[in-house]
């Protein structure tokens, strides 16, 4: 027996497209399902510049399939030079709805990232002003520190700190896996967000190194204990408006991948609802799917949900492919290890 759900269509708040082949291969991935997405800037070189967003929001709209409604929402790398006064116009434009905070060295392309978060403060000021958004990813980089612990210890030696020096910033934890990160997200409401991502919901770190070292599910933050992932799904199945939906969808060829040195990064764009309808039924808690997916990103961003719906129904398990071809190479699909009963159907 079949059975349909139907939901405001969802966003991604917090979503890497790449650029060039890459970019040409994964974008209508994304588009198929999302009304809008948080646009990652990590590029090389990194988008610090009001220029280089219209630019690269100029290559996103010519890689989108024709007809595409999708909307590119373009956000400005922070660095310890970022210029206050573009970055403040290119908000009011329109062009730019947040910044990003990397820690300098914490992933892929943050190497132009802060080291200094001193040196941020007229730039904080400024965004808490006009309201504009910051996304952080939030991991310390300090090689006395455990990779497991680094977003724990990032809360208490960073962003606290700086969330006490600019009380009225807006801020997102992207990609939050611990249960401390859960618990100070909803500290401050209305202030103070999180995204979680399709991954981190499904999988635990023996995903990544039980039987076996397997390098598409290894992502940065690295995915914790298997009490974390489940604290990550109470959390998002609560209800609560503060958690809400960013894939953190982070496309690599697989030769980047499947290499001494692999890179972090778990591409899940093609079969991300798939999988949040799956694990939220699991859950018991397919009537909370659309706030996480479609309505508590827009409410925290002071943007309306999108206009049109989508459709899921549920029927016999769905066979995704392994790997979707770009110019720049096979790019392999996240595989949640589970059955999959929903599809976008509409």
């Amino acid at each position: 027996m079949t059975q349909n759900l139907i939901l405001t269509r969802p966003d991604d708040w917090h979503l890497h497209l790449r650029d060039g082949a890459m970019l040409e291969g994964v974008a209508a991935e994304s588009a198929r399902n999302f009304g809008r997405a948080i646009i990652m800037p990590n590029l090389v070189p990194p988008v610090v510049t009001a220029a280089q967003a219209l630019a690269y929001k100029g290559r996103i709209l010519a890689a989108l399939p024709k007809n595409s409604t999708f909307q590119p929402l373009m956000t400005l790398y922070l660095t310890e030079q970022t210029d206050p006064d573009d970055l403040a116009s290119a908000h009011a434009s329109g062009l730019v709805t947040a910044a990003k905070l990397y820690p300098a060295g914490a992933t892929t392309n943050s190497e132009s990232g802060v080291q200094n978060f001193n040196k941020l403060q007229p730039v904080l000021e400024r965004m808490a002003e006009i309201g504009m958004p910051m996304c952080v990813h939030g991991e310390v980089t300090d090689a006395d520190v455990d990779i497991f612990d680094r977003e724990a210890v990032f809360i208490d030696r960073i962003l606290d700190p700086l969330r006490r020096r600019v009380p009225n910033l807006k801020v997102v934890m992207e990609h939050i896996t611990t249960a401390e990160g859960i618990a100070y997200a909803k500290s401050a409401p209305g202030k103070l967000a999180a995204t979680i991502t399709t991954h981190h919901l499904i999988i635990n770190r023996n995903h990544i190194l039980a039987g076996g070292l397997r390098p598409h599910y290894y992502c940065l933050p690295v995915a914790k204990r298997e009490t974390h992932r489940l604290a990550l799904l109470d959390a998002a199945t609560s209800g609560n408006p503060c958690y809400f939906l960013g894939t953190d969808s982070a496309p690599h060829a697989d030769s980047a991948k499947e290499s001494a040195c692999g890179c972090a990064g778990v591409f899940s764009a093609t079969n991300t609802m798939s999988c949040l309808a799956e694990i939220f039924d699991r859950a018991g808690a397919l009537d909370r799917l659309e706030g996480f997916t479609s309505l508590f990103g827009p409410k925290f961003y002071e943007l309306a949900p999108n206009p049109d719906q989508i459709t899921l129904t549920k029927g016999a398990p769905i066979k995704f492919p392994s790997h979707i071809d770009t110019g720049a190479g096979p790019v392999t699909l996240f595989n949640p290890g589970i059955d999959l009963h929903w599809m976008v159907t509409d």
